[in-house]
């Protein structure tokens, strides 16, 4: 068996304690780069949904205006066809 001396023994616990701190320092980092990560995508998550919210306001406008649009095609398609049975009537005369 080796035996292992004091000082070994504390070269030893001294050695785990320094790789403990490594660790911990690379724990540190991992964490703040992962939370910068997330801060990221919830400012693009916020963008995405400000974005919906326009292109949705957009979109009911669009369909407001076309149905605006759509009556008056209708209105106009009626006063052509009172117009086609005036002109019929007074050709027929």
């Amino acid at each position: 068996m080796n035996q292992l001396t004091g000082m070994e023994k504390f070269s030893h616990l001294e050695d785990k304690i320094y790789l403990t701190i490594e660790f911990a320092k690379k724990v540190r980092l991992e964490r703040d780069r992962l939370e910068a990560e997330a801060n990221g995508l919830r400012r693009e998550a916020a963008n995405a949904l400000a974005d919906k919210q326009v292109a949705e306001d957009k979109l009911n406008a669009l369909l407001a205006e076309r149905d605006s649009i759509q009556l008056k095609v209708e209105a106009m398609l009626d006063a052509i066809a009172l117009i086609d049975s005036d002109v019929a009537e007074a050709v027929g005369r």
